[in-house]
């Protein structure tokens, strides 16, 4: 009796199903969003610092005999402008000497710098700085030309300061989307492998340190 009885039709396969039900599926596959994200180096924009979020901080230590008479400085740059090549994995940026900020309160707190010098002070400061001992006049521009390092960790910086270029590599935490770009790290230089002479004064009792202390943050968009 079961052997005559009829057989029931097996479940159609997606092979079985009509040509329109295949149709619709790949129509609605090939209207999923695809998200709009460049697809080779080639296609990378060129991204331009963004001065609002991005800075470097220098910071200058006292030396000397009489080092405890005078103060350990911060210097701020703000107003940077430059642009990176995403494609060749290179940057440029530049800034002018007569822009930096010097003490500004609220960072000198965040580094640990105290007390905060007076306005007198600072403006001293600021003066010996670029006329005496940067010559801003002459040299007004700091150019940094960078790229980045294979091992994607760090940056080779060809770094112009006071007419003189030297080579270095430093630390890079770096972070892109193709759209966007930030990298941050820390690293010193000394003053005298840019022919600068570090101030001093009273035949070097109160002076300031050679090496800087640099950190920076840099967007770029």
């Amino acid at each position: 009796m079961n052997a005559c009885s009829p057989v029931a039709p097996a479940p159609a396969t997606s092979a079985d199903r009509p040509d329109g039900a295949n149709s619709a599926s790949s129509v609605a596959a090939s209207h999923t969003p695809v998200p709009d994200t460049p697809t080779t180096t080639a296609e990378l924009p060129v991204l331009n610092i963004d001065d609002q979020h991005s800075q470097i901080t220098i910071i200058v230590r006292r030396g000397g005999l009489l080092a405890r008479l005078g103060h350990d400085h911060l210097i701020l740059v703000r107003q940077l402008s430059g642009s990176v090549d995403q494609h060749n994995n290179r940057a440029t940026l530049q800034f002018r000497l007569d822009e930096m900020q010097v003490d500004p309160p609220e960072l000198r707190l965040a580094a640990g710098l105290s007390p905060q010098p007076s306005a007198d002070a600072i403006a001293g400061t600021r003066h010996n700085m670029l006329q005496r001992t940067l010559d801003a006049q002459r040299y007004p521009l700091v150019l940094v030309q960078a790229e980045r390092h294979a091992d994607g960790h760090s940056l080779q910086l060809a770094l112009t300061l006071h007419g003189v270029t030297r080579s270095l590599r430093v630390p890079a935490n770096i972070h892109s989307d193709g759209r966007s770009l930030s990298a941050e790290g820390s690293f010193t230089i000394l003053q005298s492998d840019y022919g600068i002479t570090p101030f001093a004064v009273m035949g070097g009792a109160l002076a300031v340190q050679d090496q800087l202390e640099l950190h920076y943050r840099l967007q770029a968009h």
